[in-house]
Order: C-alpha cells, then structure tokens, then sequence
C-alpha cells in the first residue's frame, strides 16, 4: 500500500471484511491510525459486535465516530495519519437515510466522500458490504437503501486505487 492509496474492500455478511482490513492496515499501523467507526449501535447484539471489533484493535488505533460526517472526519485526521480505516460505509448509508429522505441530497454526501478520499493525504481503507447480491426485498425502505448502498460503492469503487471483493474470508482482487 503505497503513502496516499485508498482500498475499497467489499463482501457479504462474515465475510472477512473488517478481519482482511484491520490486517492491510495494520502494516501501515506505526504511528498515528484512526479507526472511524460509523455505527450507532442500538440494541444488545450491535454493541456485542462493536466490543468484538474494538477487542480486535490494540493501542495503536484512535477510534472516531462518524455516524454522519465521514468526509469532514477523513479531511480533518488525514493530514496527520499514517493511516485511516472506515468501517463501515453501508452503515454509514443507512445513518444517512435517516438524515435524508432524498436520494440526491444522499448521494451529495457520498461525492463528498469521493472528494475526501481523493485529497487525503494518507492510505484510507473503506470497509463496506455488498448488499446487491441476495434476493429483491420485499419493502420499499430495504430496497431504497439496498439501491443507495449499491451507488455509494460504485461510487467509492471509482475513487479507489485498489478494490478487494471478500468471499468466505478470502480476498478477490477486483481491481
């Protein structure tokens, strides 16, 4: 990983996502490393999940929280980060959903990103899940975000130097 690439890695629920991310950046991980945590967990089960990824981390790792200003948080850490990790981006879609109920000013958030991405001045790893893969949902709020998702990692896969795809815990090179 070179000083300014940016790594999008995708895949499915237990994928090895978040696993294969911590690794990459673990061996940028010497000095200053901010972990930016996009979850807002609200029931038992999502906090057990962000205990185990905490637990994952050591004392090398700043952890931010940006359930909703992920561009500003890349742009104000990236000037002095060895490296920045994103979990996760769909996460992050939805907290934006709940923000917004139009798509466009949605998708404003996410070219925002694209724009932090492209002038951070340090190695930033996104985590993000492919949710377009499984059936059609059956409800109008579970396809709009399924739809959002899709575009922000199309979007994202765009800005990226390197895209990885996760499946069963082994990483895809996709581009």
């Amino acid at each position: 990983m070179d000083n300014r690439e940016k790594h999008l890695i995708l895949g499915g629920c237990r994928s090895g996502k978040s696993r294969h991310a911590l690794e990459k950046a673990d061996i940028r991980a010497a000095g200053t490393n901010f972990f930016v945590a996009t979850c807002v967990p609200a029931d038992e089960e999502m906090k057990a999940r962000v205990m185990r990824h905490q637990q994952e981390r050591d004392s090398r790792w700043t952890t931010v929280e940006a359930p909703l200003a992920l561009p500003s948080v890349i742009q104000d850490k990236a000037a002095d980060a060895d490296v920045i990790l994103v979990d996760c981006l769909t996460l992050w879609v939805s907290n934006l959903m709940e923000r917004y109920e139009n798509d466009e000013s949605l998708m404003d958030q996410v070219r925002s990103l694209g724009k932090a991405l492209d002038v951070a001045a340090c190695p930033v790893i996104v985590v993000s899940n492919e949710v377009g893969g499984g059936v059609v949902p059956e409800n109008v709020m579970a396809r709009r975000f399924r739809d959002l998702a899709g575009f922000a990692n199309q979007h994202i896969a765009r800005c990226a130097d390197r895209v990885t795809w996760m499946v069963a815990g082994i990483p895809v090179t996709v581009r």
